[in-house]
Parts: C-alpha cells; sequence; structure tokens
C-alpha cells in the first residue's frame, strides 16, 4: 500500500475504521478478533444494518501505531470472508 497516513496523521493515535461486511452475527466478533491479534484493547463496534437489512456496518476506533500498523490493519480486516469493503 502506497498511503501518506505519516503525513496526515501524528502517531500513535485512535484511527476509526468501518468495515462493511454481510449481515451475519459472527461480522462484529471477528472484526474483533483480528483487532485483539494486531492491536490488543478494550473494543465495543457500533453495528448498524443496512436499509435492506443485507448488509451491516462495523465501526470501531482503534489505537494506531504507524503507517504500517494502519495499512497492517486495512489488510487483515479486509480479509475476513464476511467482509466486503474496509474504510
Amino acid at each position: 500500500m502506497n498511503t501518506k497516513f505519516d503525513e496526515l496523521l501524528e502517531f500513535p493515535c485512535r484511527f476509526p475504521f468501518k468495515i462493511l461486511g454481510l449481515a451475519d452475527e459472527r461480522l462484529p466478533d471477528l472484526v474483533v478478533e483480528v483487532l485483539q491479534q494486531h492491536a490488543p484493547g478494550d473494543y465495543s463496534p457500533k453495528v448498524r444494518p443496512s436499509s435492506k437489512g443485507n448488509y451491516h456496518s462495523v465501526s470501531v476506533n482503534v489505537m494506531v501505531q504507524s503507517k504500517e500498523h494502519v495499512e497492517l490493519l486495512y489488510t487483515e480486516l479486509g480479509n475476513i470472508e464476511l467482509v466486503k469493503y474496509v474504510l
């Protein structure tokens, strides 16, 4: 990934992730599981269903340490089977 997070943010900092995935009750738990592996902490994800109920949006703030840390989290969250997009 060739991002400019290091130019835009001062690390460490809280970074908001929004994960869009299939409407499955396991999605928030899978997101937290990945976050615990790479950024251990106490997470309370906010889940919002789409208007038709086919998808869920999971929002969570994560303490990130570097540009590489943000990029790693984007990649790992995107690798979750139920996930369609990571914003």
